[in-house]
């Protein structure tokens, strides 16, 4: 079979180089020259599929050439050829190699005079240039020939290694391998919001024909515009991104890299791809022509492609790209602090924004204190718009200020994971009764191996100076829940949210050694090896309690 191939091409270029001898007349060195010239060219061209997309393939600086022939015997012959630039910029052209009306080697002058025609005044073959173009736009040249013609195409990248697709169709009558475009393929921004944008487009023809193998697909980013999809991929690709094959905006789940988030909200797929310069969003809507942009960020300029998506083919066809600027967002509205008023805040991670919370000093010296609930978050205090403190906070921290009666302070707050945080805060100016027990060196709970036994475990945690009450609660708690259960923990609520079953013990104690202010409990009556999740509260004069952090523990399989 590969001989047989390889034959089919020899004769071909054979063929084609035999043609070139018999209609190119080479009489001196510069005519040789040329003949030589063209003949090399024709002969490392490449055959372009008819009907089929081709992938080309450019090296800089080095033109690639294609061929096709028109054949002989049809009256017309149209033909198409679309070119999808997918990077840079790339100059293109169309050659066309014919032989002009050619005499047989006699003519006849007058009624009976003949006289041979000697080969120097035959006609040559005429190669012309019939288009070329120079540019990163999606191209479509069509063009009618009466003769039998071979037609040359020849690319050129002069930025960088690059590629293309290429389609040539010589029967127009068999139907479009790209989905048309409406007369009018402007994307019209019709809403503006603050992390939305409405977009609607006028339909396709081909979408309104073949509605179920055919749908619109956006493009979401921050950068610039995309004329066509090819050119979108490689752009992501580009930025490190390992992108699925072609069609990118309709991918199975197993397809995304680690780079990429999937979103299925009201049976629309979307994609997200997290590359360097920011978002690149994908999502199909189907055959609707009316989208809003849901998720943006606030005051951003981003840019919308719409591609129509032949789901068979994987071909599409670009509408004309449309941008928007978001609005910008309101300013935050500020929450007055009240003396000695607890109040809770729960912190958005996705929008990374700070809430604010101002308060009036009405003495010299005022304390704020914040319990860390859940996740991590970063305090900023301004005192008269002046920094006096910034840092990240973590299970229980207090920020003692000196300043002037009417003194103003803001407190923002922001999460700094992107799942939600919250958190207790607290302002007042009397230190002496404070809100929030004395805490120990440390909050965590040990527990000790060797004292395990089939049906009981040991733990210890620490105590203070201060007599306090302590409480105990367990529960059990199987393999596969232990790390969303303890990332998931809410260390403000306190045992009330517990269940009354779930309690072990109360007790008081304290050292005015700190070095002895250590307490053990053993509890029993537990299962043969079952895992347990052990918490302890430590509650102050306030009745405020504060959370250990909690411990897991397995008890013994034999004994």
């Amino acid at each position: 079979l590969k001989m047989s191939w390889f034959w089919f091409y020899l004769s071909l270029h054979l063929l084609m180089a035999a043609c070139l001898c018999r209609s190119i007349k080479a009489p001196n060195t510069s005519s040789q020259q040329n003949f030589k010239t063209n003949l090399f060219n024709f002969y490392h061209s490449l055959i372009l599929a008819d009907g089929k997309e081709t992938t080309v393939h450019l090296l800089k600086d080095i033109p690639k050439r294609y061929y096709f022939i028109l054949e002989e015997g049809r009256a017309l012959s149209p033909f198409t050829i679309t070119v999808t630039p997918c990077d840079v910029p790339i100059e293109w052209s169309i050659l066309v190699h014919k032989t002009s009306a050619s005499f047989p080697g006699k003519a006849t002058r007058g009624d009976h005079d003949t006289k041979d025609i000697s080969k120097s005044q035959r006609s040559p073959s005429i190669v012309s240039t019939i288009f070329n173009y120079k540019g990163n736009s999606v191209e479509t040249y069509m063009g009618m020939s009466s003769h039998s013609a071979l037609y040359m195409l020849e690319f050129l990248s002069t930025e960088r290694d690059t590629h293309i697709t290429v389609y040539l169709a010589t029967d127009t009558t068999s139907g479009h391998l790209y989905p048309e475009l409406p007369m009018d393929p402007r994307i019209d921004v019709i809403g503006i919001g603050h992390t939305t944008v409405t977009l609607t487009w006028k339909h396709s023809p081909s979408v309104l024909q073949h509605r179920e193998n055919i749908q619109y697909c956006l493009l979401v980013n921050e950068k610039h515009n995309y004329k066509s999809l090819c050119a979108a991929e490689t752009a992501i690709r580009s930025s490190g991104m390992k992108l699925p094959p072609t069609l990118a905006l309709s991918l199975s789940p197993y397809l995304l890299e680690p780079q990429q988030v999937m979103i299925l909200s009201n049976s629309e797929l979307s994609i997200i791809n997290k590359v360097s310069s920011g978002e690149v969003r994908q999502t199909c809507v189907g055959a609707k022509n009316t989208y809003t942009v849901p998720n943006l960020s606030p005051s951003t300029q981003y840019y919308f492609d719409v591609f129509v998506v032949n789901l068979l083919t994987n071909a599409s066809a670009a509408y004309t790209g449309a941008f928007a600027r978001t609005l910008e967002e309101p300013e935050p509205k500020v929450m007055e602090l009240k003396d000695g008023k607890v109040i809770q805040v729960v912190l958005d991670g996705k929008k990374k924004k700070f809430y604010s919370l101002q308060y009036q000093a009405r003495h010299k010296k005022i304390q704020f204190t914040f319990q860390l609930c859940r996740g991590q978050v970063r305090v900023h205090i301004t005192k008269n718009n002046k920094i006096v403190a910034s840092e990240n906070i973590s299970g229980l921290r207090y920020f003692s200020l000196k300043g002037k009666l009417l003194d103003t302070y803001l407190v923002q707050l922001r999460s700094t994971e992107e799942s939600n945080s919250s958190v207790k805060v607290q302002a007042s100016p009397h230190f002496h009764k404070p809100l929030f027990p004395l805490l120990p060196e440390s909050l965590k709970i040990k527990s000790f191996s060797k004292l395990r036994t089939c049906n009981s475990v040991t733990i210890a945690w620490l105590g203070t100076q201060e007599e306090s009450k302590y409480c105990v609660y367990k529960k059990t708690i199987e393999e596969d829940q232990v790390w969303m259960e303890l990332q998931n923990v809410d260390r403000c609520s306190g045992p009330e949210s517990r269940h009354k079953s779930e309690k072990v013990l109360c007790k008081y104690f304290y050292d005015i050694n700190l070095q002895r202010a250590v307490t053990t409990e053993t509890i029993t009556g537990l299962d043969v090896d079952t895992l347990y999740l052990f918490d302890v509260y430590l509650f102050g004069p306030s009745g405020i309690p504060v959370r250990y952090h909690s411990k897991v523990v397995k008890t013994r399989k034999k004994c």
